[in-house]
């Protein structure tokens, strides 16, 4: 049975500085990352995370405490939206063991106008020693992806896309788009022209999953972020 929406958000005090908490039960985390932050640490930065703010906040601040999160996925730094954490080893398991069959929607702004305003992208990506993806056609380097999109609205010499990503590869949506010539407004590293904004126009909006003990289907949307309509409303001028 289905779950439309599940509303059942933490009060306001409990919720972790900088990132908000849309869902929370016994077995996962389910919330809304802000534009700039990462997902996971790195060498140089293991503290304004994620995966930290969670973990001090399942541990209520004792970090004797056992408790813990576990990352089933990861959103770029620039990237904002929906991201899903597990609360065990069995619930991260079962997430990442079904995870192609999760429904994964973004929104982008592209740079340009697509000839085909709806359609897939399938193509093979490959990540190179300077942690750049690019797409290849040699089967035995790259990873399938499998993109869907859709044209939602054209402003200005930009387009507002409904993306629906059947597989999860590091970069896969600026990579494909960049490719055939619209990049993702603001992108510093696939664009091919100066970036518009401050920040990369890529949010994840919505994801549907099986929960990992009680078999409901579980679904998640943000809707269009703020900052989106902001960006539209720029570029309409």
């Amino acid at each position: 049975m289905e779950q439309p929406r599940n509303d059942k958000r933490p009060s306001q005090k409990r919720q972790p500085k900088g990132v908000k908490i849309l869902h929370e039960d016994k077995d996962i985390i389910v919330v809304n990352k802000p534009s700039g932050m990462l997902t996971v640490g790195t060498d140089r930065d293991k503290s304004r995370t994620v995966h930290y703010l969670l973990n001090d906040y399942v541990r209520k601040g004792d970090p004797k405490s056992r408790q813990r999160v576990y990352v089933v996925h990861r959103l770029d730094q620039e990237t904002s939206g929906l991201l899903l954490f597990a609360k065990s080893e069995q619930a991260k398991a079962f997430l990442q063991k079904n995870w192609e069959e999760t429904d994964k929607h973004y929104l982008a702004i592209v740079q340009g106008h697509l000839l085909l305003k709806e359609g897939e992208i399938c193509s093979r990506l490959v990540e190179n020693a300077a942690y750049k993806v690019y797409t290849t056609d040699n089967p035995a380097e790259g990873r399938r992806a499998k993109t869907a999109y859709k044209v939602l609205k054209e402003v200005g010499d930009c387009s507002l896309l409904e993306i629906h990503l059947f597989t999860g590869r590091k970069h896969q949506i600026r990579v494909q788009f960049a490719d055939k010539g619209h990049p993702v407004v603001g992108d510093r590293k696939y664009g091919n022209r100066a970036p518009m904004l401050n920040r990369l126009a890529l949010h994840a909006r919505s994801i549907r999953f099986t929960h990992p003990f009680n078999g409901r289907i579980l679904t998640f949307d943000t809707g269009i972020p703020d900052d989106f309509v902001r960006i539209l409303g720029r570029l309409q001028r």
